[in-house]
C-alpha cells in the first residue's frame, strides 16, 4: 500500500461518515412532511419485518401530511401498528385502505431539542472523520518506519490527509447548519 491508496481509502471512509450523517438527519422531523420520515419503519408482514415502502405506497399529499396506501387491504392494521410503535409521535388516521399521517407543527421546545440532537449527530460525524484521519496517519507512519517512503513523502501525505479532514469537517458543519436552520425556521 502506498500513500495514494491510504489517502483514497481515507477519503472514501470520510465520505461514508458524511453520508451516514445525512441519512440520520433525513429522518428527523422538521414540521414538513417527507417520505424519509417513514423509511426506517418496519412492518410485520406474514411473519417477517419488512420496510414500509415494500408493503405500501408512501406519498406526500401536502406540506404537513403523508398518505400511505398498503398494496393489500389485509396489511392496513399491521402498517398502522408499525407507525404507532415507531418514534414518530404521530397518530395515523385511516379511511378505508388509505392511512393519513398529519404532522403537527413542532413546539419551540421540541425544535430546540431536535437542534441539539442535530448538533450531537454532527459531533459524532466529526469524531468519525477524525478517527479515519488517525488511522490514515498511522498507516503513513508505518510506511515511514518500514522505510517504504521518505520523510518528505510522509510530510506531504500528512498535509494532504489534514486537508481532506478539514474539508470533510467543513462539510459536516454545513450539513448541521442547514438542518438546524430548517428546524428553527417557523
Amino acid at each position: 500500500m502506498n500513500t495514494t491508496d491510504i489517502k483514497r481509502d481515507a477519503q472514501d471512509r470520510m465520505g461514508k461518515s458524511i453520508e451516514a450523517l445525512r441519512h440520520e438527519l433525513s429522518h428527523l422531523r422538521t414540521g414538513r412532511a417527507s417520505t424519509a420520515l417513514v423509511e426506517g419503519i418496519k412492518v410485520s408482514y406474514y411473519g417477517s419485518d419488512v420496510p414500509l415502502n415494500q408493503v405500501a405506497t408512501v406519498a406526500v399529499s401536502d406540506a404537513r401530511s403523508l398518505t400511505i396506501t398498503p398494496y393489500e387491504k389485509s396489511t392496513v392494521a399491521a402498517v398502522e401498528k408499525a407507525i404507532m410503535a415507531s418514534d414518530l409521535g404521530v397518530t395515523p388516521t385511516t379511511a378505508g385502505t388509505t392511512i393519513r399521517l398529519n404532522m403537527p407543527p413542532l413546539t419551540e421546545e421540541r425544535r430546540k431539542e431536535l437542534a441539539k440532537h442535530v448538533g450531537h449527530a454532527g459531533e459524532n460525524a466529526k469524531v468519525a472523520v477524525r478517527n479515519v484521519r488517525r488511522d490514515a496517519l498511522q498507516q503513513v507512519k508505518n510506511l515511514l518506519k518500514d522505510k517504504q517512503i521518505s520523510e518528505d513523502d510522509d510530510h506531504r501525505a500528512q498535509d494532504d490527509i489534514q486537508k481532506l479532514t478539514d474539508r470533510f469537517i467543513k462539510d459536516v458543519d454545513t450539513e448541521v447548519q442547514a438542518k438546524e436552520q430548517e428546524l428553527l425556521a417557523i
